[in-house]
């Protein structure tokens, strides 16, 4: 099992172990690294659906030891789901502003009006924001930095097209855009409050999954990317989830890949068979790591 740390005083920490201290809240207290099971609702729900689904929240009352569970639904119904689900499953933002505390920005919730209502995560970069709202990778990476500062966890999406994967532009599109432009904005410390999702745009909502060799094979480049352009103690702690057309038939299946930390799960989230994704958790491989 992983040894017990100790960091000693604030003071006395190097860089090197503040940086340590920060990423061990994705670890157990076995040293084990958690994974993470999340749902996005994307812009779905009447009332009585909202309901219906938080009641299947709440029937997933043994959440795996080495998991954790968020959901995001839209703004409107975030106070339902905060106050409905009582089964430890946690809840998110879809979306922030990308502008800062209080003001005339008419129609937008920022990170700090979110944590003051006891949100504390939050989506940034998903596909559909940045195609269809025009969010840059620039934007994208300065919204998880406002997002950190006013303490918020992130899912930070990204992910290529049919078109850019066929071009073999997958690395210049993931991982010198979408990633170098995150790196650019963070500090080292951040990263402690950064859940990589990878979500390959041609398999979302199409029913057509990657195999778990094309998911992990993005995956260890992505923490490849990590270890080389970052620090190797944040590409080993940072989570990487694969997000695209994830299905209970699936989950066991991809969560056995070693560079795969958990989902981030579209459709799937609003049907029962999400019981069986988190329960796929339950079965992951993480070995104990000494955080020392």
């Amino acid at each position: 099992m992983g040894a017990a740390v100790s960091f000693g005083s604030e003071g006395e920490q190097t860089p090197e172990q503040k940086l340590r201290k920060a990423l061990s809240v994705n670890y157990n207290d076995q040293g084990v690294k958690k994974y993470l099971v999340g749902g996005n609702w994307k812009a779905n729900g009447t009332k009585e659906q909202v309901a219906s689904w938080i009641a299947m929240l709440n029937e997933i009352t043994d959440i795996p030891a080495n998991a954790e569970v968020v959901v995001a639904p839209t703004w409107l119904h975030l106070p339902a789901a905060q106050n409905g689900v009582t089964s430890g499953v946690q809840i998110s933002s879809q979306n922030i502003a990308k502008h800062s505390g209080y003001g005339a920005y008419t129609g937008e919730t920022t990170a700090q009006m979110l944590k003051e209502f006891g949100i504390n995560w939050c989506i940034t970069g998903h596909s559909e924001r940045r195609a269809m709202e025009g969010e840059t990778s620039e934007i994208v990476a300065a919204k998880t930095k406002l997002a950190i500062d006013n303490g918020l966890k992130v899912m930070f999406c990204c992910g290529e097209t049919l078109e850019e994967r066929e071009a073999g532009k997958l690395n210049d599109v993931v991982l010198a855009d979408q990633c170098t432009a995150l790196k650019a904005a963070l500090q080292p410390e951040d990263w402690a409050s950064v859940v990589i999702a990878y979500e390959p745009v041609w398999a979302i909502g199409t029913g057509v999954t990657a195999t778990p060799e094309q998911a992990q094979e993005v995956h260890a480049a992505i923490r490849a990317w990590l270890s080389s352009d970052v620090h190797s103690d944040i590409a080993a702690a940072t989570r990487i989830l694969y997000g695209g057309s994830v299905k209970g038939s699936n989950a066991a299946e991809l969560i056995q890949c070693p560079d795969i930390d958990g989902f981030l799960v579209g459709g799937a989230s609003l049907k029962p068979e999400f019981k069986d994704i988190v329960a796929a958790a339950g079965t992951a491989p993480h070995e104990p790591v000494n955080l020392g």
